[in-house]
């Protein structure tokens, strides 16, 4: 999967594949799909839509690379829904709680939500590690013991204002400023967080030894092992790494907006990253393009019922984009593959030619 064809091919491929469709349900739907396209891309303009989306890719593309770090490794970190809204829960009572100069306070709100995140995944890292716990059955059961763990903080922690039951809100000196377009709204701070977390998964991806442990493991555990690579310490740091990242994806909202954390805080971002990692291959510039187009479809959804289509067409093209990808890959793959296997077979025959 080296060559440009290879590179490319997928993604288009899935463009095409998708496209036809999800204008193959509209029209069965009774829609016209240029015309619901040209309403999607319409929103974009008003409102405070743009805004929005840059926003809401920030938190989804910090899932997705939190979802990325272990697919890397064949771990699958379906705990991540858990893991974002626990850490999210605790940040926001150590910051509504403690005092400090500006700045400070909100480096400490950032840490202890990755902390947080890091432990919650821990849990089942070191299930997985000492005690051969599947890691898909442990971060599931994780995620519903979050919901209670996170409603007894609330309960606990928490104050009612208004109907909402909510923590203690952040002092200014532990919130983050945003840079303001008016009416448009404001784009949180902490997505330089998100640009910072991208970098930072490109340097370690593709330019350390831990980064090149991490791929080498995911490909085949017995010849990494082979080669020196401790493969349960790689299978503890990865999932701790994909925990603190996954940990740090409700804190945009928190510190640059919302202040508090309510039983009403987002949902879904979790499970949205898995979907958007396997969009984006798992590489820190597709999963960019992968969280900002999710994004996209979910906010110029809201639109839709202007023109009488049902918004929840959206989850289908979502779904739909996902599962071409997969496909188109994995066909492109073996395409790939059958030609590099001829390619070897004509050589081998050219050399047995020479040689006789």
């Amino acid at each position: 999967m080296n060559t440009w064809r290879a590179r490319l091919l997928p993604p288009a491929l899935a463009i095409v594949f998708s496209a036809v469709l999800c204008s193959a349900v509209l029209l069965f739907s009774g829609a016209d799909p240029v015309a619901t396209l040209a309403e999607m891309i319409g929103r974009v303009g008003r409102g405070g839509t743009a805004v929005d989306i840059l926003n809401t890719a920030a938190a989804y593309y910090l899932v997705a690379i939190a979802a990325a770090i272990g697919f890397q490794m064949n771990l699958l970190n379906i705990g991540i829904e858990g893991q974002y809204r626990l850490a999210a829960c605790v940040a926001a009572i150590v910051g509504g709680a403690i005092s400090l100069p500006f700045g400070l306070h909100a480096v400490v709100v950032v840490v202890v939500g990755a902390a947080t995140g890091a432990l919650w995944c821990g849990i089942a890292a070191l299930l997985k590690v000492y005690r051969g716990v599947s890691e898909v059955i442990s971060t599931i059961m994780l995620n519903t013991l979050s919901i209670g763990v996170i409603a007894y903080l609330v309960q606990t922690f928490g104050e009612l204002r208004g109907n909402t039951l909510g923590t203690a809100a952040i002092p200014p000196s532990g919130q983050v400023p945003g840079l303001s377009f008016g009416s448009a709204g404001t784009v949180f701070g902490l997505v330089l967080l998100s640009v910072a977390i991208g970098v930072g998964y490109a340097l370690l991806r593709d330019r350390t030894r831990y980064g090149f442990d991490l791929r080498a493991t995911g490909l085949s555990p017995t010849a990494a092992k082979a080669g020196g690579v401790d493969s349960k310490k790689m299978v503890l740091t990865a999932m701790l790494l994909s925990g603190a990242i996954a940990g740090l994806a409700g804190l945009p909202e928190i510190l640059g907006r919302d202040h508090t954390f309510t039983i009403n805080f987002p949902t879904g971002y979790g499970f949205a990253g898995l979907a958007i990692a396997l969009l984006g291959r798992n590489h820190p510039v597709g999963v960019a393009f992968g969280a900002l187009l999710w994004s996209f479809l979910d906010k110029s959804s809201l639109t839709l019922d202007n023109i009488g289509v049902p918004k929840e067409i959206v989850i289908i093209l979502q779904g739909t984009i996902v599962l071409s990808v997969v496909v188109a890959y994995e066909l492109v793959r073996r395409r790939e593959l059958a030609a590099e296997q001829r390619r070897v077979g004509r050589a081998l025959a050219a050399t047995g030619g020479d040689r006789a």
